[in-house]
Formats: C-alpha cells, structure tokens, sequence
C-alpha cells in the first residue's frame, strides 16, 4: 500500500509541478499584480499620474515603461514606493522579484514564473512538517499530494504577489520550530529565528503565525519559563529586531497603509462572512471557478459539495485531536486558528471583510490540509477498518485528489477567475475595443486606479490610444484632444471613442457641444458599469 501511494503521489506531484508552469500568461494581469510591477519599476503611482494623466494621447504601450525596471530607477526606488503608497507590503518579495524580471524580463509569464517556481517548495515544506508532527512519511506524501493538485495553491502559484513565498516560509518557519524544540541546539533555533524573520519582511500575518507559535511553546510548557521557552523568545526577539526598520516605517506612513487597504472597510452583514469563509475552504480542494453571480444550477451541486467538504474538514480536526499525541494536534489546531480567528474576529465587529479574501488564510488552509490528509491516510491504512469502510475512505480520497486535479486543469484554460477581483470585465473591455479600427480610450484617474488603467493597457493593441485626465473639483479641465483640437474633432481623428471608468467628470466636457452622447456599453453582466462609448446625439 505505502509504494502504491507513493508512486500515486508521485504522479500527481509531477503534474501538479507541470500546472504551475502551464499557461502563466493565460489570466489577465489584474490589479495586483499591476502594483507588483509597478513596484519592481520604481516608480510611484504619484509619479505615473503626474506624467500621463496630462490630456495628451498617447500610445496605450507607452504605459508599459511604468511595468518593468528601467535605467532612471533602482532598487532603493522600489523600497522607497512600497514605503510611500504601500508600507503594508513588506520589501522582500518585491526586492527579488525586480532582480528577477532584471534577468529574466517583465512580461507577465515572465514576473509570474518566479511565484511558480518559489511555490515548489512548499511541497518539501509540508512533508518536513508532517513528518515533524507525525513521523509518518504516508500523512507527509498525501499532504504533498493535496497540495499539488489543489486549485487554490495553483492558483496564487501563478500570481505575481508574495502569497506563494509567505506559503513555504509559514512552512519552513513552522517545521523548523518543531525540529529546534525537538533537538534543542542554536543552530536549530537560528533556523527557526531567521525563517521568522523572512516571513515578517514577506507578509504582516506572520506575525499572528509567529504569536501562535509562542502560544504553542507555552503551553508545551505548561506556562513554565523552561529552556524551550526562553529560546523561542530570543528568537522571536531577535526576529522582531530585525523587522524594527519596516515596523518604523508602517507606523510613520500608516495612513498611506490605511488608504491602500481602504477597500477592507465595507460594511458588510455577517451572513456574507459566513458564506465566504465556507465556500473559501471548498476552494481549497475544489474549485469550479463560480461566484455568487453563477447560474443556481451550478450553484446548488456546489453548495452541497461544500457542505460535505465542510463535514470532512471538521472530523479530520476533530480525529486528529483524538488520534494523536498533544504535541502533534495542537501545533495543527493552532495554525489553523493564529492568523483565522483575528482577522475573522476584527471583521465581525469592525464589519469588514479582510478574513474573506483567502490569500490572507494561507496557515489556516495548509493547517486544514494536513488534518485532512491524517484522517484519510489513517482511514485507508488502519487495519482494524472494516472493508468496506475502507473502500469508502479509498474512493473518498481518490475523488477529493481527482476533483482538485480537474479544478486545476479548468483554472489553466481560463483568463479570468474569481481571485481576480478587480477588473474582471478587463478582458472583455479590451476584445471590444481591439476590434475597432482606430479607437480612443478616454479614462478620468480621479475616478478610476492607475493599476486598473495600468492592467487594460496589458490587453489593448498597439493600435489603441489613450487619453488620460486627472479631474477634480480643485482643477478643472477642458477635454479636448490635444491643444488645438475641440472634442468635435475627436470622433474624425479616431473611429471609435471609448470611456472607461467613471465618465461623471468627463461628461459635461464631452457633451457640451450637444453633438455627441455618452452610452454605456453593455457586457451583458450585473457589475457596476466601468465601460461607455462616445455617439454622435
């Protein structure tokens, strides 16, 4: 049975490795992953805004000297951006992510291949940390296995973000916390000190990663201040020390953090927290790519399958707390619960909805994996099983594997997905206007990001033009086409004259000859509408 499973794993391992690297510029490149190059760049988006949001047309690819490293900008630029706009995104993903596209280029497959690669760990990772907890290569193999065929690590495999990185350092971190408690030497805790201090430089929840650490040491040591003990808190120390000079800068530019992470505060019931974090912990495991927004016959096939998923997920906790030691159980119940059960709590009472957005649960999901995959190992292997008890739990564990591997598969073929949450009508905008023959894209940046703009002009042709204004209350502007020309002549110069974002401010400029009017185009979708087109009245 372990070759079998083995030799199983082993198959879908290499599949799994070969998704990642399938189809990597397939997905549109959203809003994100726009401020990731943007960052690599060095510019700031105050930078881009002063020098293209001027009223003059220009080519839509021009924007692309703000997407790639560039000889007027270097490394301390990048930091200084993420300082400036973005403090809440530590530097170290960003840092060698502009070595990277240096060496290998900026394209989007290109920047994605480094989250592809750096995701591989994470399979030596979670078999170090099983074997840490259970000393049971089978429970280490399946997790592997599950890991490799899951369609939300595919997923954030194939993004330009640090999620995949914050993934092996949680996992590196974690095992290596449980090797120094085992072994007890400074090499050991050097290990467990250094990974902390890498995964506080990739991602803030670290820390919650990092205190539901020390709440696992503690009570390992019944609340003593036992060697164990102090040594976790030298390295944690040591680790904190090391991040004190981003924590400064956080603290210094906390309302740019505020303002980026502005999208968090929206008032939301909690029944849609609920839904989310449910159908979130289905997609670890299966994922069609459906919303909210899906026709209900899909959604109800689904709904009951997350339902089932939910059960398995809670006895798998619940086994692995009657099945193993203390040490074992409670380390996996804790990684489940440091970085969920804040965020979850803050959004219930502040009503935002940070704890719905799965990037940031990365621990809680590869702590659910590993309990689920003990429960399944335990249930095909044990002896006393009736056969066919056994059988269920063998066609059980082949069907959850075989559904993440066709989940994954359908998630490669498509450009668009449901964690690209922002501009999902991008794709669609850019096959309209690409089918013209001459067309203008107008956009007001006072009413649309610079990273949406930024995204659109990845999808538009070299033959599309730009017009971008920045107005407010404060600044009024006359649109127009250029210094000479009125908005009567723009319908001439150009075939098709296109409005994306927000056209409110741009309206009365372009209306006010009475010759043309604004009209939405429609996308045949409910979303708020992004996308107008200038006709003659």
């Amino acid at each position: 049975m372990k070759s079998q499973l083995q030799f199983f794993i082993i198959v879908l391992l290499v599949i799994g490795i070969c998704f990642r690297f399938t189809n990597l510029g397939n997905k549109f490149y959203w809003y994100d992953e726009v401020f990731t190059s943007l960052r690599v760049s060095g510019y700031t988006e105050v930078e881009v805004l002063s020098q293209v949001a001027s009223g003059r047309v220009i080519p839509a690819k021009d924007l692309m000297q703000y997407q790639q490293p560039n000889s007027e900008k270097n490394l301390a630029d990048t930091i200084r951006g993420l300082a400036v706009e973005e403090p809440q995104l530590p530097p170290l993903y960003f840092i060698i992510t502009r070595f990277w596209v240096q060496i290998f280029g900026s394209s989007p497959t290109s920047t994605r291949s480094f989250s592809a690669l750096i995701s591989l760990l994470a399979f030596p990772g979670i078999y170090w940390l099983c074997q840490e907890l259970f000393s049971a290569p089978k429970v280490a193999w399946l997790a592997v296995g599950l890991v490799a065929v899951s369609p939300f690590h595919l997923l954030y495999a194939q993004e330009a973000r640090p999620y995949s990185l914050w993934a092996v350092i949680i996992l590196l971190s974690s095992a290596s916390l449980l090797r120094a408690l085992r072994l007890q030497n400074w090499l050991s805790w050097s290990i467990y000190g250094i990974s902390l201090a890498l995964g506080l430089y990739t991602h803030l929840f670290t820390g919650l990663v990092a205190l539901g650490h020390g709440i696992y040491v503690f009570i390992q040591a019944n609340f003593r201040l036992t060697k164990r003990v102090l040594a976790w808190i030298l390295s944690s120390v040591i680790a904190l020390i090391t991040f004190l000079p981003w924590l400064v800068t956080l603290i210094r530019n906390k309302l740019a953090a505020s303002v980026a992470t502005g999208w968090s505060e929206l008032d939301t019931e909690r029944l849609f927290l609920v839904k989310n974090w449910a159908g979130n912990i289905g997609r670890v495991f299966i994922d069609f790519g459906l919303t909210s927004k899906s026709p209900l016959l899909y959604l109800i096939p689904l709904t009951v399958a997350t339902f089932i998923l939910l059960i398995m997920v809670g006895y798998g906790i619940y086994f692995l707390c009657r099945q193993t030691p203390k040490r074992a159980w409670l380390f996996v119940v804790i990684l489940i619960g440091a970085c969920a059960l804040p965020v979850m709590l803050v959004d219930i009472i502040e009503q935002s909805i940070i704890s719905t957005k799965s990037r940031y649960l990365f621990p809680t999901y590869m702590g659910i994996e590993i309990a689920v995959a003990y429960l399944l190992v335990t249930k095909i292997t044990m002896p006393s099983t009736k056969d066919w008890k056994l059988q269920v739990w063998r066609a059980i564990t082949i069907l959850l594997l075989g559904s993440g591997l066709v989940s994954s598969a359908l998630s490669l073929q498509a450009d668009n997905w449901w964690n690209k949450e922002s501009g999902r009508q991008n794709p669609q905008i850019a096959r309209i206007v690409n089918e013209t023959q001459k067309p203008l894209v107008l956009s007001d940046t006072s009413n649309i990001s610079v990273g949406q703009i930024l995204s659109m002009s990845y999808l538009f042709a070299p033959k599309v033009s730009m017009q971008l204004f920045h107005l407010n209350s404060s600044i009024p502007r006359k649109i127009k086409l250029g210094e000479e020309q009125t908005t009567a002549k723009i319908v001439s110069a150009f075939s098709d004259v296109f409005i994306y974002g927000n056209p409110d401010k741009l309206r009365s400029g372009l209306e006010q000859e009475g010759k043309y009017k604004i009209e939405a185009v429609d996308l045949g979708e409910t979303q708020k509408i992004l996308f107008w087109k200038l006709v003659k009245s």
